[in-house]
């Protein structure tokens, strides 16, 4: 007699219940069967419900195993499942310190009682009767003020149903951060997981924050009050952990995406799909969660995109020290002057403003002495404090990428050693031969520390492989499964360059041999390409889904994604304003408008992936640069500069390797290795 938990894996619950349903044999007498929580009958708690399930809401789970038994005359089955704190981890491993908890927090894991809170949208305005497009400024507190019911206005669903425009905020606490689930709701009707009210269409929606950032501290969750999710039935959720800018650690916001879709599973029923939505920091939670713990999305919507967080620092990094060449003629050599334009071809972007914006931005991310809420001046790392809180990303995420053996510090996996920063641009001819032998002689790298040293840097190992195991490096390998219409705009110099998502494109293509389960919609508007495209990539995404869900063939996922995409649903070019450019006219035009500069690796000789950290090496001989020929002088300063030799980038990079699914970290640092099959 099976015993199946519906919320999550029966291993990864948290928060001591689970939504379950006992499989009975056909014809059997339900009144017969017995149920027991660690020989404690709980019986009561299940039922028939009107779904047609024996299915019941188990509390009261202990942290750590516990077992679950069902027994009825002839028939008898048993589940072990392990009960995690609500406060986590999961399978993160050792949670960051120090950590600094909202304000009414019962313990220092910041667990606080849930709340619920109410808002309408109105049917009219109050100045003539004009209905508000949307959930902004006529949103009134329902629970305060409850409106009279011809002034609410109603929604009907994608599913056909008509219901009153109110929503529930949900407001609690998993994994030390906040979370937040959205729902159209009625406060006059019940609601059970099992029979939930036909308002919810039981799609879930999430939203996500903006840039890359470390806090110690606990968090808001991005805004759930999202009328292109809502007023469709889809129940919309966030956590604070999957807002990039307060918490850029893949391994965390994936768990508590996984926490809190179980709180949705359990308060109010069965998903069908998932939909991610997002742009910057939003767009790289998707991808990198996506791929390293699948299943968490069905979908993703990345606007304004970035492949992942780590080969994004490698642009930046190169940026930070091609700066500090860049802007200071004193360290150029003798006869060596750089034009505005020959610094461009070297930093693969036209706009010297966009490195600027970008690297002061988010340079100092590997910078252990950089300042992170949460943490005091007093307790932060320093050369006078050195066992003080790092506030460096690599640091911030130490359980994937391990510790170093001479200092305990976390693993760093960006290296430089033999890359050629401007080789493009010299066989090009843009860059003349001294330039770029000064440059790669005088580049530079940082120490684990953040300071500057000549000579380059090596990737700490077994950091690197880590990074590749653990999703730090979005190798795509297990995106097959998943489909994605990247949002795109032009660049206006705000470093949301238009490549990423053709990076994206081409690891799916080296990964999977295929990229058909993404499309890529571009237009005219800066950085998000269409003012409609985030409405309008929801719809598209959900007939998408929704054609995959109703495919019953037995073929696998990655095959239905591609032959169940709608056939209106392709790449295509918007003049930014509603109106798709059709055919040639518009791919030639968003070829025009949109164009895809690159980045100082790429410029090295990196393929458009971007995802090779440390290079494979090859000898330095001068026939690879011709027809540019150097003098003796320079050609002895390049090897001096390149001891081992340069990158060869016909090869995959040192330890890049596929990223292992759903890896735990619970054994600590340095120490993630799969989950395995979930227990049965």
């Amino acid at each position: 007699m099976p015993i199946e938990v519906l919320s999550n894996r029966a291993d990864l619950i948290s928060g001591g219940q689970a939504l379950v349903t006992v499989h009975l044999p056909a014809g059997a007498n339900p009144s017969s069967n017995r149920v027991a929580l660690n020989g404690t009958d709980i019986t009561g708690a299940f039922s028939v419900r009107p779904n047609g399930r024996y299915e019941g809401l188990v509390t009261g789970l202990v942290d750590g195993r516990n077992a679950l038994t069902a027994s009825m005359p002839g028939a008898a089955g048993s589940l072990t499942i392990t009960n995690h704190p609500i406060g986590g981890p999961v399978f993160a491993g050792p949670q960051v310190q120090p950590w600094v908890c909202q304000a009414g927090a019962k313990d220092k894991q910041c667990n606080a009682p849930t709340t619920f809170a109410y808002q309408y949208k109105p049917a009219f305005a109050p100045n003539g009767g004009v209905g508000f497009a949307g959930l902004g400024g006529g949103v009134s507190n329902f629970q305060a003020s409850p409106p009279p019911d011809g002034l609410v206005a109603r929604t009907t669903t994608d599913q056909g149903v008509t219901v009153p425009y109110i929503v529930r905020i949900e407001t609690g606490y998993v994994d030390r951060d906040q979370y937040q689930i959205a729902a159209l709701f009625d406060p006059a009707k019940p609601w059970a997981p099992w029979a939930p009210q036909p308002g919810w269409n039981h799609k879930v929606l999430i939203t996500h924050g903006a840039s890359c950032g470390l806090d110690h501290t606990t968090g808001a969750a991005p805004d759930v009050v999202n009328d292109d999710g809502l007023s469709r039935g889809f129940l919309v959720m966030s956590t604070a952990a999957d807002n990039a800018g307060h918490n850029c650690n893949i391994v965390t916001q994936a768990e508590s995406l996984m926490m809190a879709k179980e709180r949705v599973v359990e308060g109010y029923g069965e998903i069908r799909y998932t939909i991610g939505t997002g742009c910057s920091g939003g767009s790289l939670t998707q991808q990198q969660v996506a791929n390293a713990y699948p299943g968490i999305y069905q979908g993703i919507l990345p606007q304004c995109s970035f492949p992942d967080a780590w080969s994004t620092g490698q642009q930046l990094e190169d940026y930070v020290l091609l700066r500090r060449y860049f802007e200071d003629p004193s360290k150029w050599g003798l006869g060596v002057a750089w034009a505005p334009t020959q610094i461009a071809a070297v930093e693969g972007h036209p706009d010297h403003a966009n490195v600027v914006e970008l690297s002061t931005l988010y340079g100092p991310l590997p910078n252990p002495a950089a300042s992170c809420a949460g943490v005091t001046a007093e307790q932060r790392w320093s050369e006078s404090n050195p066992r003080g809180v790092r506030c460096a990303l690599q640091d911030f995420m130490i359980n994937l990428f391990g510790t170093r053996p001479q200092d305990g510090y976390a693993g760093r996996a960006y290296d430089n050693v033999g890359a050629q920063y401007g080789f493009n641009a010299l066989k090009a001819g843009v860059i003349t031969p001294a330039q770029f032998v000064d440059l790669n002689a005088a580049a530079g790298s940082h120490d684990i520390n953040y300071g500057w040293q000549p000579g380059r840097v090596a990737a700490d190992r077994p950091a690197l492989a880590n990074a590749y195991r653990g999703g730090a490096f979005n190798e795509t390998n297990n995106m097959r499964d998943v489909a994605i219409i990247d949002l795109r705009g032009p660049d206006p110099g705000a470093f949301h360059d238009a490549y990423r998502a053709f990076a994206v494109r081409a690891r799916l293509d080296r990964e999977n041999g295929t990229h058909a389960n993404q499309v890529i919609w571009e237009g005219f508007a800066p950085i998000i390409g269409d003012v409609n495209y985030t409405r309008l990539g929801l719809v598209a995404m959900d007939r998408w889904l929704s054609a995959v869900e109703g495919d019953r063939r037995p073929v696998p996922l990655s095959r239905k994604l591609i032959e169940d995409r709608p056939a209106d649903v392709h790449d295509q070019c918007s003049d930014g304003l509603g109106q798709v450019i059709p055919g040639a006219a518009g791919e030639a035009a968003c070829q025009a408008v949109v164009q895809l500069y690159t980045t100082p690796r790429v410029v090295a000789g990196s393929p458009l992936s971007t995802d090779i950290t440390k290079c494979q090496l090859k000898p330095l001989v001068r026939s690879d640069y011709l027809p540019v020929e150097f003098t003796d002088a320079q050609w002895a300063t390049l090897a001096h500069a390149f001891p081992g030799g340069v990158c060869d980038f016909s090869k995959a990079g040192v330890d890049q390797q596929p990223t292992l699914p759903w890896q735990t970290y619970q054994d600590g640092p340095g120490t993630g290795h799969p989950l395995g099959p979930p227990p049965g």
